[in-house]
């Protein structure tokens, strides 16, 4: 088996209050008086308070934005080749500041076997695993493979490689790097999906050491892996290209679609573990929305507090796609009482639509 040992995040600079990309993001849509206040209505029933970006104009006047133009009507809008550049710039400094808090005290640089960059708000060839390989120095013939495009899920995905890895390697250090820059992609058409993503997303990064069990660092100890997609959720769920960035689809129909699969699969991933409900201790749910929140806490009858750590990374960072549930996760692991058993069930959700789900644990030391 493998084991998580280290896990360390990192935002953006820029803080910005909800209230104020909710005022930008009007002005930005210029709606009428009555669609602004359904706006504002989301906004504060988003569960959010505080979103990072790499972008500092969400709570600046127009006299000094930095990456939109500063004209009335936007022109010329954000092209793609500029929110690349932009994600070039700052996504590989992003990572490394996540990786070098994970690796403090835990490893040296150079013992560091396997690299794992994961995101699907840039890319480029040579791409964000080669930037960090170069800025900190790492050796040129690490074993290094790049995770895209699989959105709010794919931190798991990673994890599964790097489990596997582990497995087969018992010497192997293996280091994910899931980095996201949401906010270079938000849109000014004010369609439903456009409103949705400006409300939801923002920019962050998570870096997590893995080795294999035998390794004497305490960590928590991954036991499982258990993922299914939903086909007839394709559509409601989706990150595509475009001229002006990568729009996002995300369907009001999500939560639905939720409710509809989350029991039976949360069954079948338990049983391929032979545990059951009431067995596990922690609940590691990728925030994805207040809704979805409410509706997995729903479907599955848990306790409110049982997704306070969800909801605390909700409120104070948003939904931030692949590293969101390595926040959650690492929150989680600063208040493990580590004298008694602990099983933890991990679960996010992604284009597909995908489920994808962990089960992780420790034993009393």
């Amino acid at each position: 088996m493998s084991k998580i040992i280290s896990i360390a995040t990192s935002v953006p600079q820029f803080r910005h209050q909800q209230e104020d990309i909710l005022h930008f993001m009007q002005g930005v849509y210029a709606m009428p008086d009555t669609e602004k206040r359904k706006m504002r209505f989301l906004y504060h029933h988003s569960g959010i308070d505080i979103r990072y970006s790499v972008i500092s104009d969400y709570s600046r006047p127009m006299s000094e934005w930095k990456f939109y133009p500063q004209t009335e009507n936007l022109e010329p809008f954000p092209s793609l080749e500029l929110r690349m550049s932009w994600y070039q710039k700052y996504a590989p400094l992003l990572s490394v500041e996540a990786i070098r808090k994970c690796l403090d005290h835990k490893t040296r640089e150079e013992e560091i076997t396997h690299l794992i960059t994961v995101s699907c708000t840039g890319m480029s060839a040579p791409g964000l695993d080669l930037q960090v390989m170069e800025l900190m120095d790492l050796p040129n013939n690490i074993y290094r493979t790049s995770v895209n495009f699989m959105g709010c899920y794919a931190a798991i995905h990673a994890l599964k490689m790097g489990d596997m890895i582990c497995r087969m390697e018992k010497n192997a250090k293996v280091l994910i790097v899931c980095t996201e820059l949401c906010t270079l992609h938000f849109q000014r058409s004010a369609s439903i999906d456009n409103i949705a993503s400006s409300l939801l997303f923002a920019d962050g990064a998570a870096a997590v050491l893995m080795t294999s069990e035998e390794h004497p660092a305490k960590g928590i100890r991954l036991d499982n892996f258990y993922g299914e997609v939903v086909p007839k959720g394709k559509k409601d769920m989706a990150w595509e290209l475009s001229s002006t960035g990568f729009l996002m689809t995300l369907s009001g129909y999500v939560p639905d679609l939720i409710s509809e699969d989350i029991q039976p699969l949360v069954q079948r991933a338990l049983q391929k573990n032979n545990l059951s409900q009431k067995d596990i201790t922690h609940w590691c749910i990728h925030p994805g929305g207040r809704k979805i929140l409410e509706t997995v806490s729903s479907s599955l009858k848990l306790h409110p507090d049982d997704l306070h750590h969800s909801y605390q990374v909700l409120r104070h960072f948003g939904n931030m796609s692949s590293p969101t549930i390595l926040f959650v996760l690492k929150d989680m692991l600063h208040q493990l009482n580590y004298q008694k058993p602990n099983h933890i069930f991990g679960l996010a959700f992604g284009p597909g639509l995908t489920m994808e789900t962990f089960m992780a644990s420790t034993s009393p030391s």
